[in-house]
């Protein structure tokens, strides 16, 4: 089952040559877009996959395996790849993600980065989704300007705020998160540019509250 937003490719027509039940709806958010579909599933495990994520090799047996226990949901380690090549470090690895879920059990919350709520446990499975989600440096550069004015927004709805130095300190800190302790020198180019990108996002949805907070006063 596909639920799409209005892709520009042959997806639709794709997925439904294959048999797909294809919804065609706004976007409303991961989150909300992943509860959408998980309310069109007709069996009670899903797993959920993005438009740039495949299962890996031998993910599909462990995945048939683990439905139907008594599990909330279960995690799947993601690869990243960037350039063709997997990223192995830059906090990529093994960059867990719930994305086999008991759809009777919870629901995902946050618009972005969002999160399984589940009263069962969420376990770990051994199986990979490979995840193919920046064609280039530009394609980084547009996620960040997007996601940081999304978490902007949510972070103020919320009632946080911030002050001049929060966006220095956040940006600063998750760069050496990123480079030293997640070893992202050890990825080259990409590792530094992943660095700086991360730290960017960082430091932009902090300096966007700020903007948002400045409005508010007006």
């Amino acid at each position: 089952m596909v639920v799409d937003s209005g892709s520009a490719d042959k997806t639709v027509e794709i997925a439904r040559e294959f048999g797909c039940r294809v919804f065609i709806e706004e976007w409303k958010g991961y989150g909300p877009q992943k509860n959408s579909a998980i309310g069109k599933c007709a069996h009670e495990w899903v797993l959920l996959l993005d438009a740039d994520e495949r299962l890996a090799d031998g993910a599909r047996e462990a995945v048939e395996k683990a439905a139907g226990t008594q599990a909330g949901a279960y995690r799947l380690k993601r690869k990243n790849y960037l350039h063709g090549r997997w990223m192995r470090h830059s906090g990529y690895w093994p960059d867990w993600q719930t994305r086999l879920i008991n759809r009777a059990r919870g629901s995902f919350h946050g618009a972005i980065h969002e999160k399984w709520v589940t009263p069962g446990p969420i376990e770990d499975l051994d199986a990979c989704i490979e995840h193919h989600a920046f064609s280039d440096y530009s394609d980084m550069l547009r996620t960040l300007n997007e996601y940081s004015t999304v978490i902007a927004g949510e972070l103020f709805a919320s009632g946080r705020r911030a002050n001049p130095l929060t966006p220095i300190a956040h940006g600063i800190g998750m760069f050496l998160k990123i480079y030293l302790l997640e070893l992202g020198i050890l990825d080259g180019t990409d590792g530094l540019v992943t660095a700086f990108t991360k730290a960017g996002g960082s430091f932009f949805k902090y300096a966007k509250l700020l903007e948002l907070q400045r409005k508010g006063r007006e």
